[in-house]
């Protein structure tokens, strides 16, 4: 019986969770077990492990909030949850922004302490790293968010349009300049477009 009520609290969907937790307050932590891992994989690479912590937590403070207003037609949380979580990172623009100006900076590397081949996967990634660092903290705001939602928050077009708000249409362009604007940094390279599903 205890195995049965567990899968059919699994299979519900995360708007349900929102709408039970106006009245029943901890049904909101499915939301954060479901979802903070990701969230928190996100906010690292935007604003590093430092901060990430304080970002989801503000994130999850901010939907515990705002749960009443949630469109319950919208069955995932997740593009919701990017959202507020995009929001919540603006908060922290410059400090987005010294991250990846300090990664761009870095120049250590612990690949002595790895095998050869694990050594040369570390430098390659460590190559890619830095000018792409660079490269995102030359972009607008709005359009990194865009990028960024799509390749390492892996958010379909739809779905990254409704965490920030705005038409699929200007998705599609904000995405087209900054990869535009990336390429032209990255001498033609766009490593953005290998993490990023089918969208």
């Amino acid at each position: 019986m205890l195995v049965d009520q567990q899968v059919a609290v699994e299979r519900r969907v995360d708007a349900w969770f929102v709408a039970a937790s106006v009245s029943d307050h901890a049904m909101f932590s499915v939301l954060y077990d479901r979802h903070a891992a990701v969230l928190y994989r996100y906010a690292c690479a935007r604003v590093g492990a430092e901060f990430a912590d304080d970002v989801v937590s503000e994130t999850f403070l901010a939907a515990f909030r705002r749960r009443r207003r949630y469109d319950t037609s919208r069955p995932d949380a997740r593009p919701w949850l990017f959202g507020i979580l995009t929001k919540e990172i603006s908060h922290h623009r410059r400090r987005e922004r010294a991250h990846y100006r300090a990664v761009a900076r870095s120049c250590t590397s612990d690949a002595d302490q790895d095998s050869s081949e694990r050594a040369l996967a570390r430098a390659s990634a460590h190559e890619i790293r830095v000018p792409l660092a660079k490269a995102l903290a030359t972009l607008a705001a709005r359009d990194r968010d865009v990028l960024l939602l799509i390749a390492w928050g892996e958010l379909s077009y739809e779905e990254t349009a409704q965490a920030v708000g705005i038409p699929v249409g200007t998705v599609r362009s904000r995405l087209h300049r900054a990869r535009r604007k990336l390429a032209a940094e990255l001498g033609g390279e766009d490593p953005t477009r290998v993490t990023e599903g089918a969208s």
